[in-house]
């Protein structure tokens, strides 16, 4: 008898200029999904909303500016409001998936009394529409706001039953902990779903949650045989870490991380606001110009938002043989960044090829194929056209790279086919939260959190 399989999907979009864009966006991809016959699709972290790689919010020790505060308003104005409570981190949990909560419009407007129930800004609304007419079991990162603080959440999205379960980050990374507020480890809670006959067992770790070996651990204790990695990150380190995970678990593992073009960042004719990094317009969705005479200034961001500012068309350099010399820089990791004379630096950006040597090359179109342009070595190399390169990949329980991962595209979709046997067949001589947990010696426990096994 044939196994029966399931076809897990990931990709690697940018948040696009304000939420009714990259909502629409998201409708395609999943409609596209749906077309290449995908059961779960698992976006990126922070996709709605979106994750403010680069910027500080005119924070340092002991100071903030009201240039970062005008910003942070763009920013908290750009998340999404679920309908849900700030609660002590979790928010209403099953209250508010089974939409028990009253409602929160306002007494005597519009609508009041047709929808007795209704929360939130309607994003929760069209999330569970779009799952439901295209039949695509949707996992997705957004920004979340309740009350006064924001949350890097995660909502699962089943194409029956609307949204079963939210989780929200309960540790924010470095100076993420600025910005968003930390989740109750109470949402770490796995949720279930059937398809043709097959039951899923599903959690979420979101970014460097994922460095987090309890956090990692509390997953494999509710009995997931599908781990989802929401990120951020798109280190050489990364697709290790996965590769861990999905041997430790014994579970498969997709991971999802934004592809971000490069383009600057910030300007003093912003007034504060970010540019939004896929197309240049300001988080409110209006078109940025440039007031006065001033020439625009090149640079690049590196994989950690650091901007590297390049010289404005910077004069030719002639050697003793009358020959001229190329601009160039060098970034962090020693790879060279070729400067193209009077040129815009994104216009032909540079390559580092395994060898070390640097060639200039034209960009190419972005298409639906997944191409991996790991250097040989092993490292992925930089190229100076992305913010964030992506790297959506698919795991399997052993630990092999089924497919990906999917650099600088930031329109494809890639997928699996899947036998969630293999999991049970690889709990043979692992289960680290069963017989290979030495539970009579070790007790583990995560407050709020019910760690009882899930069924198969």
């Amino acid at each position: 008898m044939a196994p029966k399989t399931i076809r897990l999907g990931t990709a690697s979009p940018g948040t696009q200029a304000n939420t009714a864009e990259t909502l629409t966006q998201l409708e395609q991809l999943a409609r596209r999904a749906a077309s290449k016959k995908v059961d779960i699709l698992l976006l990126p972290e922070a996709y709605i909303g979106g994750y403010p790689r680069g910027t500080h919010f005119g924070c340092v020790i002991g100071s903030r500016s009201q240039e970062g505060r005008d910003e942070y308003l763009s920013y908290f104005q750009s998340a999404v409001d679920l309908g849900d409570t700030v609660g002590d981190g979790a928010g209403a949990g099953q209250a508010w998936v089974d939409r028990q909560l009253p409602s929160d419009m306002v007494a005597g407007s519009e609508g009041e009394k047709d929808v007795p129930n209704r929360r939130g800004d309607g994003t929760r609304e069209v999330l569970e529409r779009i799952a439901l007419e295209t039949g695509v079991f949707i996992v997705t990162g957004l920004i979340e706001k309740a009350g006064g603080s924001l949350y890097c959440s995660v909502v699962y999205v089943c194409p029956k039953r609307g949204i079963i379960g939210k989780r929200r980050k309960v540790m924010p990374t470095g100076t993420e902990r600025l910005i968003w507020a930390q989740g109750s480890p109470a949402t770490l809670r796995a949720v279930s779903t059937t398809i043709r006959g097959i039951r899923i067992n599903l959690a979420a770790a979101i970014c460097w949650e994922n460095y987090m070996p309890l956090v990692r651990q509390a997953l494999y204790a509710q009995n997931i045989n599908l781990y989802l990695a929401p990120t951020a990150d798109g280190r050489d380190t990364w697709l290790s870490l996965l590769r861990t995970t999905a041997i430790e678990g014994r579970c498969f593992v997709v991971s999802s991380n934004m592809c971000v073009r490069n383009t600057p960042t910030t300007s003093p004719a912003t007034n504060g606001n970010t540019i939004h990094p896929e197309n240049g317009t300001l988080r409110d969705g209006s078109p940025f110009t440039h007031s006065g005479t001033h020439h625009r200034r090149h640079s690049v961001l590196d994989e950690n938002g650091n901007e590297i500012v390049l010289p404005c068309s910077p004069p030719p350099r002639t050697t003793s043989r009358g020959r001229t010399r190329r601009q160039s820089v060098f970034d962090e990791d020693g790879n060279e960044i070729v400067l193209c004379c009077g040129k815009r630096q994104d216009d032909k950006p540079a390559t580092t090829t395994s060898a070390g040597t640097t060639t200039t090359t034209s960009t190419p179109p972005v298409t639906n194929t997944t191409a991996s342009t790991n250097t040989a070595a092993g490292k992925e190399s930089r190229t100076p056209g992305f913010v964030s390169r992506g790297g959506s990949v698919i795991v399997g329980p052993m630990g092999d790279v089924l497919t990906g991962p999917q650099w600088e595209d930031d329109s494809g979709i890639i997928f699996a086919d899947v036998d969630f046997e293999d999991c049970i067949r690889g709990r043979l001589d692992l289960d680290t939260a069963g017989s290979y947990s030495r539970n009579d010696s070790f007790r583990f426990e995560v407050r709020g959190l019910d760690l009882s096994p899930l069924p198969y």
